[in-house]
């Protein structure tokens, strides 16, 4: 048995878990800064570095507490070194360091994206079969990956501009409907008609690419030709359906054409229950999609994915920095320098 500690302070959630062999959650215990960033309309970097310093030791307290176990129980401990906010990243790798310096524990580095990916394996019963073509989506990333086995990915599209979640989140601000705009897009939309408002798809011909902001760009367009009273639930329900036809679409495409086994949901986006239903509708073979719980940033998909870095004996030394931007397709992802 295997048990990993996992740190994720990616953005600007404070998430620390325990899990055994890469698919038993034994913890996972998450300090949130919505409602401190919510007055903002979005994600302040600074403030978000100084809670999560001020949160760091009574979350991992709280998982381990939760989980059950003392430090002489864990195999290693496990950090996101990227991709994310810089000072976000670095509270969390420099807090993984100390416990593995201090514990004798081995270190592992793991790939933000990466991390989101391994949420399917916290799914219970569920069976992940290679290749998968997963769809990673959240608020800083819009990518899709062919994974032809564990640490081998090959990316085949990404966002040209703004990823699915940020294009949400400010679709909400133009409506009035606050932070962070997708669930709010989504609830507001189920008393909408999508087909009132001509929203455009960026299908960007053959690419598997995204691109948001003409889409975004658009509704603000429609916005500003309205009277005092902006159609909010037709306007929601109309650019939500043109990012989960371009997401999908995309996505299913992809599975075909790469003879995919399965497809993967992954991100804070995948929470979003049109994208879910249309997938699942659409796809031509099974689809994984982790529960919303776990779509969000949390540690146990760090640790979960880290499992697989420690059975192949990929450690990161102490002497690793937060990687701000790291893509989930570089060699570093699969093989971190030995300690």
């Amino acid at each position: 048995m295997t048990r990993i500690l996992g740190i994720e302070t990616s953005c600007d959630e404070t998430a620390v878990a325990v899990v055994e062999d890469g698919r038993t959650l034994r913890s996972n215990i998450i300090a949130t800064q919505t409602d401190m960033h919510a007055k903002y309309g979005g994600v302040v970097p600074e403030a978000a570095s100084r809670a999560h310093l001020a949160a760091m030791v009574p979350v991992i307290d709280s998982a381990m507490s939760t989980a059950g176990v003392e430090w002489p129980d864990l195999d290693a401990v496990a950090v996101t070194r990227g991709p994310g906010l810089a000072g976000a990243l670095l509270i969390g790798v420099n807090a993984a360091k100390a416990v593995s310096f201090a514990r004798q524990l081995p270190l592992i580095a793991v790939n933000h994206l990466e991390g989101h990916v391994y949420a399917n394996w916290l799914v219970e019963k569920a069976e992940p079969r290679f290749p998968l073509v997963c769809l990673i989506v959240s608020g800083g990333h819009s990518d899709l990956v062919l994974m032809s086995d564990h640490g081998q990915y090959q990316r085949l599209g990404r966002t040209r501009d703004d990823a699915a979640g940020e294009a949400f989140d400010k679709a909400a601000r133009m409506l009035g409907l606050g932070f962070p705009g997708g669930p709010l897009i989504q609830r507001a939309a189920e008393s909408g008609n999508a087909k009132r408002f001509p929203i455009p798809r960026a299908w960007l011909r053959d690419s598997y690419d995204f691109s948001f902001s003409g889409v975004k760009t658009a509704l603000l367009r429609i916005v500003e030709q309205q009277n005092d009273d902006i159609p909010v639930a037709d306007l929601a329900a109309a650019f939500q359906e043109s990012l989960v036809d371009v997401l999908t679409t995309k996505t299913v495409k992809a599975a075909r054409e790469h003879g995919a086994q399965q497809i993967a949901l992954a991100g804070g986006v995948a929470a979003n229950g049109p994208l879910r239903h249309r997938v699942q509708e659409l796809s031509p073979v099974p689809v994984l999609i982790p529960p919303i719980s776990l779509c969000t940033d949390n540690g146990a998909m760090i640790a979960a994915a880290a499992h697989f870095h420690y059975q192949a004996g990929d450690f990161a030394p102490l002497t690793i920095d937060a990687t701000p931007s790291w893509p989930i397709d570089s060699p570093s992802v699969r093989h971190v320098a030995p300690a």
